[in-house]
């Protein structure tokens, strides 16, 4: 039986985290990453608190998601109210998790149809 998650086609795979970077479709990407529908995108944070609105913003530039998962690093941390606040506005879902968390939901999430983008801090 495969039981590999069936992922809907053009859409973006996590394949592989850690050693600082991530594997997405294949490709290999060193530091944090911004993940959506388009396409990955390096991101320029590199912890918790350096995360901001504009941080975010490419998340939005294309076909909005309907959930997006913060990956925090190698521990959880939670997500500031301020960030809550921006993704409530645009009545998205945000939740927070570590890293490797984060990778696995974004796949699950990915494998159900659902219109799923991640902002990971790379372990």
């Amino acid at each position: 039986m495969d039981i590999t998650p069936l992922i809907p086609k053009g859409r973006q795979i996590i394949d592989r985290y850690g050693n600082g970077g991530f594997v997405v479709s294949g490709v290999a990407h060193k530091g944090n990453m911004l993940i959506t529908p388009q396409g990955p995108l390096a991101w320029n944070v590199t912890s918790m608190d350096d995360i901001a609105p504009e941080s975010l913003a490419p998340l939005f530039a294309g076909e909005a998601p309907e959930i997006v998962l913060i990956g925090a690093g190698v521990k959880f941390m939670p997500l500031p109210a301020r960030l809550r606040a921006f993704f409530q506005e645009r009545k998205v879902a945000v939740d927070a998790m570590d890293t490797g968390a984060a990778c696995r939901t974004y796949t699950v999430l990915l494998s159900e149809g659902r219109m799923v983008a991640a902002a990971l801090i790379a372990v």
